[in-house]
């Protein structure tokens, strides 16, 4: 697998040009920015989250690999609780992508999204395409645009 069909199709149908880039298996986003030789802080990686209240209602934070998600932050930004999901709990979401291998394109996949702000810092992001091999290449605007629909804040602190 190169890149996921859900996100292929997603970019496409939003118009959205993007480069896929390979690197050497990996299996997290921290190794990919090392081994690809990219910033950790241009990588905007999914962090699974479940709502504490409404078992199996799952949203992901959109976050640079640089950081991790500050859930009581993240909490208050939500409005409810929430805490991190299993691999295996989510994992039937995205069934055309690797376990581990989320892209962070909520939208396509019809999940709840939050992204963090400290995205819009870098010019361009790269995103896991949903394998552990590939990522997807694209103008942080155009991630936004993508995104837009989507609640965003202020809920990452450093690695």
């Amino acid at each position: 697998m190169s890149i996921a069909h859900t996100v292929q199709m997603y970019l496409m149908q939003h118009h959205t040009p993007f480069d896929v880039v390979s690197h050497q298996p990996t299996v997290s986003s921290l190794r990919t920015a090392n081994v690809a030789r990219i910033q950790p802080v241009c990588i905007a990686k999914a962090v699974m989250l479940e709502d504490d209240l409404a078992h199996s209602h799952f949203m992901m934070a959109v976050v640079p690999a640089s950081q991790h998600v500050d859930l009581a932050r993240l909490s208050r930004e939500a409005g409810r609780p929430v805490h991190l999901a299993s691999e295996e709990d989510a994992a039937g979401l995205f069934a055309d992508c690797d376990a581990g291998a989320i892209p962070p394109l909520g939208p396509a996949y019809g999940v709840e999204t939050m992204w963090d702000d400290s995205l819009t810092q870098q010019p361009e992001l790269y995103l896991e395409a949903g394998d552990h091999e590939h990522l997807v290449q694209l103008k942080t605007s155009d991630l936004i645009r993508l995104l837009q629909d989507c609640r965003h804040g202020e809920f990452s602190r450093p690695v």
